[in-house]
């Protein structure tokens, strides 16, 4: 399948996994079912399947796709939710040799539709979940897809109603011995996911085998995972730490904890619950825990590693959640979807941590290895180390760039002035601290505002509201917009019995008056996303109703 990547050449710096370490997405997987078939490989809810059993699930759907797909590269997408058939749909699709496309059911179905059309996707898994919104998502759809349903005997009716696609049920499955082998190049894609795009149109990030396969090398290594352990998948899976989530555990034989819609709203009952040793979130998540009472003192003994990313981590819910988990390490990770999930942690340690945070802010920490970082001004040239700039990222990390977009690919995706690779454009303003190796994250280039022309960062001024308000979940929006950048702030804190006459008194002593909120609104909680991160588009549109 051409993705009219560019071309982009890159030798390997000396820090890279070599060529024949890496290896298929799914060759992990394949390693664990032959080395420990009846370990656990997965819990979802109440379902437990070992490796043996979520392997036959697999390959049976995966032969089914050989004998009903095409052979030339392509993608299989898969319509499921927190179900095994999600998984072993993902694992299907690599068997089969195709690269995989998650959608969730439970997303706005026009949306959904946009990007199944997007992907070319001719092959389609779905489970329980997704058949409640089947038709919907399918009857208008014109492309020919051949659609698995293992959850459901008959599918005459739906044959009916749609003969522009083929359905199978699952007495039509084929058996999993007769699964052949696939051969797959590690710079074929892996999977595609779909991130918000700046214009409204999401944008499909297309990622290789190679790209993976370098990023989970590094990681299992790091965090030293091994098959004793249990590691949590509380992101959906068309985000981007699900994949570390799942192959990294699978890699090395450790069972994948998925949560259900239920125990994904009490997270700290899940973790003592299912014993989990690996725990990946984003801060927001664990704050919510910190409000509700749940850090105490010695909560978490068995988790030994957890993992921070997506949103700026404060150094007070990293010695909260020490605390609460002393036998843990602590990470701080960044990274974007186009440079395969994490680019950069910082370990925390509470004697020095504390002293290298900024603004109560932990940094994001070192590149890992293999990846490579540039500082640099609005003309892509580097800064002087201590100066602010955009981070440019390269490596064998940076993926194929985005589905089917030439040009937005070339936008993102360029050659800084006396560079010979290509770099991805972030959008992020980072500071790269003197004498360290390490980077500390201020938001994003498009975070920044202007009010009556000076040029202020909304993180600065979140990380005031914060040691303001004793308060983790807080977050500003310039408002309202006008010609020459915006009129003021507006800040919201996630607490309603927040002090606001002291709040304010304290921004007007450590603030310039530019950048004292001129409102500040208490709410309960503030609004998440899908992938659990403050949805600063709901804060605007409640601001947009004001008026």
């Amino acid at each position: 399948m051409n993705f009219n990547n560019q071309d982009c050449p890159s030798g390997p710096s000396l820090d890279e996994w070599p060529e024949d370490v890496l290896r298929p997405l799914v060759s992990g997987f394949m390693s664990s079912v032959d080395r420990c078939p009846d370990r656990l490989a997965l819990e979802v809810g109440n379902d437990c399947l070992t490796y043996g059993a979520l392997w036959d699930q697999a390959a049976s759907l995966a032969a089914t796709l050989q004998r009903c797909s095409p052979d030339f590269p392509a993608l299989t997408a898969v319509y499921a939710y927190r179900t095994p058939v999600a998984y072993a749909g993902i694992l299907a699709a690599l068997l089969r040799g195709h690269g995989y496309v998650p959608l969730n059911p439970r997303f706005p179905i026009e949306r959904t539709r946009l990007l199944l059309q997007r992907t070319g996707a001719l092959s389609l898994i779905v489970d329980e979940e997704g058949e409640k919104t089947l038709v919907e998502l399918l009857v208008s759809c014109p492309t020919g897809l051949t659609v698995l349903l293992p959850g459901r005997f008959s599918v005459s009716d739906l044959q009916q109603l749609m003969p522009q696609h083929r359905f199978v049920g699952s007495q039509e499955l084929s058996r999993a011995a007769n699964l052949k082998d696939c051969s797959v190049e590690l710079d074929t894609v892996a999977y595609v996911l779909f991130t918000s795009g700046s214009t409204g149109v999401p944008k499909g990030v297309v990622v290789s085998h190679r790209n993976i396969s370098h990023l989970l090398r590094t990681m299992v290594s790091r965090h030293a995972l091994n098959e004793q352990d249990r590691v949590s998948q509380f992101a959906d899976l068309t985000f981007d730490p699900s994949v570390y989530d799942v192959f990294a555990a699978w890699e090395c034989g450790a069972c994948v904890c998925c949560p259900d819609v239920k125990a994904l709203f009490n997270p700290a009952q899940f973790l003592l619950e299912r014993a989990i040793t690996v725990f990946q979130s984003v801060p927001s998540n664990a704050s919510m825990m910190k409000r509700l009472g749940v850090l105490k003192p010695g909560r978490f003994p068995d988790l030994r590693v957890t993992l921070f990313g997506g949103e700026a981590l404060p150094a007070e819910l990293c010695r909260d959640w020490q605390v609460a988990a002393p036998n843990s390490i602590i990470e701080n990770l960044y990274g974007p979807t186009e440079v395969t999930i994490n680019s950069t942690a910082y370990r925390w340690d509470k004697e020095c941590a504390p002293r290298e945070c900024e603004n109560g802010i932990v940094p994001i920490g070192s590149l890992l290895p293999g990846v490579r970082g540039l500082v640099v001004n609005e003309q892509l040239n580097q800064v002087p180390n201590g100066e602010k700039g955009e981070l440019l990222l390269a490596g064998p990390q940076r993926t194929l760039g985005y589905l089917h977009e030439e040009e937005r690919t070339r936008l993102a995706m360029v050659k800084p002035p006396g560079q010979s690779e290509f770099y991805y454009r972030t959008g992020d303003l980072v500071r790269r601290q003197m004498g360290r190796g390490y980077y500390f994250f201020y938001g994003r280039i498009d975070s920044q505002v202007k009010i009556f022309g000076m040029r202020i960062e909304l993180g600065e001024i979140e990380a005031a509201l914060r040691e303001a308000s004793g308060i983790l979940d807080v977050a500003v929006i310039g408002w309202p917009v006008i010609p020459t950048g915006v009129g003021g702030i507006v800040a919201f804190i996630g607490d309603t019995c927040a002090d606001l006459q002291t709040i304010k008194s304290t921004l007007r002593d450590k603030l310039p008056q530019q950048m004292v909120p001129r409102e500040i609104r208490l709410m309960e909680k503030l609004p998440l996303n899908n992938n659990g991160k403050v949805d600063r588009l709901a804060l605007q549109r409640i601001l947009e109703c004001k008026v």
